[in-house]
């Protein structure tokens, strides 16, 4: 009856627009068993990607409203569904993917084996060619990477991105935080994970971030540009989350890493290009870039343009100002949905 429970619940995740597709090894019902009750997996069975009063859950899950509502806190509690909890009217629930989603909820709740299951899950889950089509996250470039005169568009600049909200949290990154776990990993900071809106509520009231300010938010940019991390929204305009990456840790970045031409399946405006005539042949911007896409060659920088994913990282550390980001041709240009709806709409059809 139980295993029973966990196959249904994870056919119920694959319909959502992050997938949940089963494997041979079983790996997925694993991951499902550690963080769901079998009682709490039949519930989320009946949640949908509306946001819904808990009566209206509990009646058809067959549930008494109380127990149904005590419930659905627990499972918004331990990350397995998202809840809503607006300042004047009564709390929604809602099903959550499990990437990005559960996953990343489980933030307070990692263990090495856990880690394992997931390590070896997210190798069946990341379909390139998905991706590619329709991507939960995009690149964009580091701001002060970018000229004065450069074409760029509001949802391309993470400030602009910031300035557009009005609450904020910030959390450790997941990613390094379970590398750390199981001995590997980078020692680049973990606490600059940003939430914005809704998606920063929900991080600060289940204790996953605290909440910061416009100003902090802001300061966490310049901190991803000191140490060399790339900035990944989600992909939408109206952004309702940040992520700060690196190529040793992040799922997303080392999965990519992993496919021999990364810049066909990124969501990126851009490419970085290097003047030879001025270059110093220094090296500072291949141990920036997080792609592997730059190599010194006959004393100057060679930038593999099938890896290349324009986040700027190599132009704010040339010290002669030889690399600049440009822009990709109209008609390689990505498409960038309007907000998460469109882009879990575009997900769920592709």
């Amino acid at each position: 009856m139980d295993e029973n429970i966990y196959k249904r619940l994870a056919r119920h995740l694959d319909q959502l627009p992050g997938r949940f597709p089963s494997t041979d090894s079983g790996v997925e019902l694993r991951l499902l068993r550690s963080i769901f009750t079998p009682e709490q997996a039949e519930l989320a069975l009946h949640l949908t990607l509306s946001a819904e009063e808990a009566p209206v859950i509990a009646e058809r899950a067959g549930l008494p409203v109380e127990q149904a509502s005590r419930m659905l806190e627990e499972m918004a509690n331990k990350g397995l569904i998202f809840d809503l909890q607006p300042r004047n009217g009564t709390q929604r629930y809602m099903a959550s993917q499990f990437v990005v989603g559960i996953w990343e909820y489980q933030l307070n709740n990692l263990n090495p084996e856990f880690i394992h299951d997931a390590d070896e899950y997210f190798k069946e889950l990341f379909d390139f060619e998905r991706w590619r089509k329709t991507p939960q996250l995009r690149t964009i470039p580091i701001g002060t990477s970018l000229t004065a005169q450069a074409e760029v568009m509001p949802y391309e600049q993470a400030e602009a991105l910031i300035r557009s909200n009005k609450r904020f949290a910030v959390a450790n990154c997941i990613c390094r935080k379970e590398r750390k776990l199981v001995g590997e990993g980078c020692d680049k900071p973990q606490e600059v994970c940003l939430s914005m809106g809704l998606a920063s509520d929900f991080y600060v009231r289940h204790g996953l971030g605290r909440s910061i300010s416009m100003e902090e938010a802001l300061h966490i940019l310049e901190i991803a540009d000191e140490a060399g991390l790339v900035l990944q929204p989600n992909n939408a305009q109206k952004a309702n989350f940040m992520c700060c990456c690196c190529g040793d840790c992040c799922g997303v970045l080392r999965n990519i890493k992993r496919h021999p031409r990364p810049a066909e399946i990124v969501s990126s405006a851009y490419y970085a290009e290097s003047d030879d005539q001025i270059c110093n042949g220094c090296g500072d911007c291949v141990e920036r870039c997080q792609m592997e896409a730059i190599n010194v060659d006959e004393g100057y920088a060679m930038i593999d343009l099938e890896r290349c994913i324009g986040c700027g990282l190599c132009v704010t550390t040339c010290s002669t100002e030889a690399i600049h980001l440009v822009r990709k041709a109209v008609e390689n240009q990505p498409y960038v949905p309007y907000d998460i709806g469109e882009n879990s709409m575009r997900m769920m059809t592709m």
